[in-house]
């Protein structure tokens, strides 16, 4: 089924409220998905009893995880009581997915290491930043130029996962590579500047009406840039995008790989690792909190695990024999 007028209409919607790209385009997937359930009905017509049975279908049928299911109210609920301006009655009666605890996947420092060791040029700079600084793969590719302090040796992470603006550390050691990477950055700059139609880098929220050379001065353009121009779907402008996350993923895979690394290793578990060794070595857990994002210290807790010997600190009685 194509984009109907009424999804292109909530997209719009979205986009001039200043959602994320992302936001808008899950937002609209599961709200395209909703409507399907429900035999392509009006969504101007469906209460509250659709809603938790669309959930329920969720949860029992397709067996998706709480966030997803969360996800997916979320959407509805916004397509409901902000788009359409209606009200809600409470939603009690579906079935809840049901959470499974999940323990991160962590490495030591030497197969950190390792997986490093395996990485040259900019793939390894934006895997030692998720390592030495604990950022999501996403927050990652979104940097730009300006978010870089050198001198107080910082990242400031701009609109992370919520909304969220926080500062990070940042490795002495990767300095030097930044330095060079943010002088590729300036001389790509330069040569797009030259191509005719390059309207420069993405402004969020409009910056670019509010600052009219912001899109082409160095401060902006993003850190890790992608490798060639391309057009703007929503608006057919030329810009340079960033770094493709989902490469960055297999780029980390094959490392681990190469390494010799048998356990599933994903940019997230470089942040996990970051997390478990910053503890590990006296961090209090307070401020690990604060360097991932955390909003409740309950999710920072997991990482407690790693620094108990064996599960919950119990000794097998193997190791007396």
């Amino acid at each position: 089924m194509e984009k109907s007028t009424l999804l292109q209409n909530i997209s719009d919607y979205m986009m001039v409220r200043g959602y994320s790209k992302r936001t808008v385009s899950s937002y609209i997937y599961w709200i395209k998905y909703f409507i399907l359930y429900c035999d392509k009905q009006h969504p101007e017509s469906l209460n509250s009893e659709h809603i938790e049975k669309f959930l329920t279908f969720l949860s029992v049928t397709r067996n998706v995880s709480p966030s997803t299911q969360a996800l997916a109210l979320n959407a509805i609920v916004f397509l409901k009581t902000k788009y359409l301006q209606q009200t809600i009655a409470p939603l009690a009666h579906f079935k809840k997915a049901l959470r499974q605890t999940k323990l991160p996947v962590v490495l030591t420092q030497s197969e950190v290491k390792s997986l490093l060791s395996k990485l040259t040029g900019n793939q390894y700079l934006m895997a030692a930043i998720l390592y030495g600084s604990g950022l999501r793969r996403i927050e990652l590719v979104r940097l730009r130029v300006k978010d870089i302090d050198l001198h107080y040796k910082q990242i400031r992470v701009m609109h992370g996962k919520g909304g969220k603006n926080r500062i990070v550390t940042l490795a002495d050691s990767l300095h030097k590579a930044l330095t060079h990477q943010i002088e590729i950055v300036k001389n790509l700059l330069n040569a797009d500047c030259q191509t005719p139609n390059y309207a420069g880098v993405y402004m969020p929220n409009a910056l670019d009406k509010k600052y009219k050379n912001a899109s082409k001065s160095l401060n902006w353009q993003y850190l890790f840039p992608s490798t060639k121009l391309s057009v703007q779907r929503e608006t057919g402008c030329l810009r340079r995008h960033h770094y493709d996350e989902s490469n960055l993923n297999k780029v980390i895979k094959h490392a681990a790989k190469k390494a010799g690394i048998t356990k599933e290793v994903s940019c997230h578990t470089l942040r996990h690792s970051f997390a478990t060794h910053l503890l590990q070595s006296g961090a209090d857990i307070r401020t690990v909190q604060e360097q991932l994002g955390h909003s409740d210290v309950k999710t920072t807790e997991i990482y407690t695990h790693v620094l108990k010997q064996g599960a919950k600190g119990v000794c097998s009685p193997l190791n007396n024999l």
